[in-house]
């Protein structure tokens, strides 16, 4: 049962953070404010390299700390992991450092979470950032999520199991990676004001 719970919590985190991370920059640019709890001197390194993000979409971050359940699911992921408010939204960021099956859709993780997500559609914004997008309720509830991976060379995918074969097929060549999956929660409450 504790594993069914993790990797909820694991799904919640991928699907929460991007909605924090500036867009208008490279994923090279963002450097983590603290490192995660776990993980390696090198580990904690890139992440305070790749994860320290100001701002999205011209709100400032704060940066928030993992729950227990996310920083379980941490200790084991080949990366990095950080989580966001950015007013009432709520991004997380994946730093990716290999191929992993442990980057599961926000989609796949909702839905284990007990939440009733819509279809899919895939959407790119104003500056050209495709994202892939749903609706998840529950308890009268209901939030907009959206999700994208990116790497420093501007590749971009929308759905993981493209970019996990991308990805495994690039291992093949040298400076391969990282990537950064980004997840966006908004409430759609407020989308619906602004």
């Amino acid at each position: 049962m504790k594993a069914g719970y993790l990797f909820v919590g694991a799904c919640l985190l991928a699907a929460v953070l991007p909605v924090f991370v500036r867009t208008d920059l490279a994923p090279g640019h963002f450097a983590a404010n603290t490192a995660l709890q776990s993980g390696s001197t090198a580990t904690r390194a890139v992440a305070a390299r790749a994860l320290a993000a100001t701002h999205f979409r011209d709100r400032p971050l704060t940066q928030q700390p993992l729950t227990a359940l996310e920083a379980r699911f941490a200790a084991n992921f080949p990366g990095t992991i950080a989580r966001y408010r950015a007013g009432d939204a709520t991004l997380i960021v994946r730093e990716v450092t290999q191929p992993t099956r442990q980057l599961h859709s926000a989609h796949d993780c909702f839905r284990a979470a007990g939440y009733a997500p819509g279809t899919t559609h895939t959407h790119e914004d104003v500056r050209h950032t495709r994202w892939n997008c749903f609706e998840a309720g529950l308890d009268g509830r209901r939030w907009r999520v959206c999700e994208r991976i990116a790497d420093a060379a501007g590749n971009q995918w929308t759905d993981v199991s493209s970019w996990y074969w991308n990805a495994l097929w690039s291992q093949r060549t040298p400076g391969a990676g990282p990537w950064w999956a980004t997840t966006l929660v908004t409430p759609i409450e407020l989308e619906e004001k602004t």
